[in-house]
């Protein structure tokens, strides 16, 4: 997805750094690829995902090795420069995202947008949800309403997962994890641990419908405009955009991983869905625009996302 060469920003949306103060006990939520280096560990040996996310976001040893320094990402002000490198490219998407749940969001659900914090990071990061690494790779903490994002992890995800390099693979994955804040706001983010694990579960649940919520900002985000300008941050949606956020979607879901990994398919283990039920419910988003399309939780068969009329 192509942002408009003349579209514009104010900077000091997205934070650069580590968060200092951060606290043990919670279990930030991975998402699009969020916690993906991980699964696959789980997957080889034997452990289970959410307790070893546990064991890497939920540290409370701050001794010096997390920066605690924070600012904000600058120079980032116009459409080219999103188009161009890739920091950018998520200071832009979240603007994006930001313009579209602030319109859609309280007239469909009554519940009023409140912007999530983003952050960039290398290596590690002190957060809400406790320290935690690269290898974690994106994700968003409830704790401390925030997504985090070593942007680097987006060339793992076609090097080792073989997703799309496209820009619309990488926006995905940032609107995925800015799906888990919609669902912070609505009440339905708890799910995910009360029911860790396996092919219904409430964390597959939760996966699938910010996949959905995605697909939503996919639907918006060529249509709404950017306030500021009059006109929408990007470019109508093409049919390759669309392959790369299906291709994103496809490479990070659990039958893939533990295939590829493993040799073998265990969705007793699943924790964010098949690829094809990922894609499904990103297409639903995409699809109808509408939250209530989103709602996996009555779902009977996550096979099969509701019919809903666009």
């Amino acid at each position: 997805m192509t942002f408009r060469e003349g579209a514009r920003m104010q900077p000091g949306r997205v934070s650069v750094g580590g968060s200092g103060g951060g606290k043990g006990g919670k279990i930030a939520l991975g998402g699009g690829a969020g916690g993906l280096v991980i699964l696959v560990l789980a997957l080889l040996f034997g452990g289970d995902p959410g307790s070893i996310l546990g064991q890497l976001s939920g540290s409370t040893d701050n001794s010096g090795q997390y920066d605690s320094g924070t600012g904000t990402l600058e120079n980032c002000e116009t459409g080219a420069q999103a188009n161009a490198q890739v920091d950018c490219r998520v200071n832009f998407t979240v603007g994006s995202l930001d313009t579209v749940w602030e319109s859609e969001l309280g007239p469909q659900t009554g519940v009023a947008y409140v912007q999530p914090e983003v952050r960039l990071f290398s290596g590690s990061i002190s957060t809400g949800c406790g320290n935690a690494t690269s290898a974690v790779g994106p994700f968003y903490c409830p704790a401390d309403s925030t997504a985090y994002f070593d942007t680097s992890f987006f060339q793992v995800l076609v090097d080792r997962f073989g997703s799309s390099g496209g820009p619309l693979a990488q926006e995905y994955v940032v609107a995925h994890e800015v799906g888990h804040h919609i669902q912070n706001q609505l009440g339905d983010i708890g799910r995910a641990q009360a029911d860790p694990q396996g092919a219904e579960s409430g964390a597959v649940r939760v996966e699938l419908q910010a996949d959905c919520y995605a697909g939503i900002w996919a639907h918006h985000a060529a249509v709404i405009p950017d306030p500021n300008t009059g006109e929408p941050f990007l470019e109508p949606l093409t049919d390759t955009d669309i392959r790369d956020a299906l291709s994103a979607a496809s490479s990070v879901g659990d039958d893939r991983i533990q295939q590829a990994s493993s040799g073998r398919v265990n969705p007793e283990g699943w924790t964010h869905g098949s690829s094809d039920q990922r894609q499904a419910w990103f297409l639903t988003g995409y699809r109808t625009g509408q939250v209530s399309a989103c709602d996996t939780f009555s779902a009977r068969n996550l096979d099969s996302p509701p019919a809903l009329p666009r």
